[in-house]
């Protein structure tokens, strides 16, 4: 089982005038302690249960390119990419850049979207739950076509596309891997079968029988279950000195038992770094054997 770090709240006690300087310093912390992904929300505006909305938050693919430069090993990724917040072609484009100047780091996390106050509040688009789904699989649909060598347009119920041209092409072939956050059992979990790499779902008493819906979603489309990584997001919480570590622990090899494989949260108090070496030295190594 590996370990990511997610980096929701930007409200450091540094300001925004060390913002960037703090950022870069987490990040290569949770690189050494060994951490195999970071990745960022993809919100304008700091989400409810983290903080009220004036809070800081970065743009996430500003954000996502500043951390390939401060990185070298970890994976990248916004966790999610809301769908509807980027035409597909510019967000295939955004995904390819990142992947190139990470060096083949990138990967594609998208979901529906689901925060209508932030995206009312900034103009940006949000149609219903039904067209937001509909819009997903299209986006999915195109960013698969622009990643191969395919160039020829796209016609979709949203989305038109006159050339679907992609230079440079991703280093990661043949495309960076696609995550899709969601546990709707029927359109989301579905289109994980039909178009992802990886799920991801929380660590709720529901757990198993999403991954048993995922499980008939593969066998419909005829695609094989154990092709699909499944990645869990929850609190990655040691408390101030460690005392956690046992609890943790429990909890991540009852989610390994599940087939679960990656475990991915945020970590209270990151920016003072120590919380993320003590993760890399007593949870992470433990994990790696799970």
């Amino acid at each position: 089982m590996q370990l990511g770090l997610h980096l929701a709240d930007f409200s450091w006690p540094g300001g925004p005038p060390q913002l960037g300087n703090d950022l870069a310093r987490v990040a290569r912390a949770a690189e050494d302690a060994g951490f195999a992904k970071i990745s960022v929300m993809d919100h304008v505006w700091q989400i409810g249960n983290l903080g009220p909305p004036e809070h800081e938050m970065l743009e996430a693919y500003t954000t996502l390119g500043y951390l390939a430069a401060c990185t070298s090993r970890v994976q990248l990724l916004g966790w999610v990419t809301a769908v509807v917040y980027r035409e597909p072609g510019l967000l295939a484009k955004l995904v390819t850049t990142l992947d190139v100047l990470s060096g083949g780091r990138a990967w594609l996390g998208i979901g529906a979207a689901w925060n209508e106050p932030e995206a009312r509040g900034l103009g940006l688009p949000f149609p219903p739950t039904a067209e937001r789904f509909e819009r997903l699989e299209e986006a999915l649909q195109i960013c698969l076509q622009m990643w191969s060598d395919d160039e020829s347009s796209y016609t979709g119920r949203h989305y038109h596309l006159e050339r679907t041209l992609n230079s440079p092409q991703s280093l990661t072939r043949p495309h960076p891997p696609i995550l899709i956050g969601g546990g709707g059992e029927r359109k989301t979990l579905l289109l994980v079968a039909k178009y992802a790499q990886a799920c991801n779902l929380f660590a709720s008493p529901e757990l198993a029988h999403k991954l048993d819906v995922l499980r008939e979603h593969c066998a419909a489309v005829g695609r094989d279950y154990d092709d699909v990584q499944k990645t869990v997001m929850m609190p990655l919480d040691l408390g101030p000195r460690g005392e956690h570590a046992d609890q943790l622990l429990d909890r991540l090899r009852g989610l390994a038992a599940l087939g679960v494989s990656h475990v991915h949260g945020w970590v209270p108090n990151a920016a003072e770094i120590a919380p993320l070496e003590l993760l890399g030295e007593r949870i992470i190594p433990v994990a790696a054997g799970f």
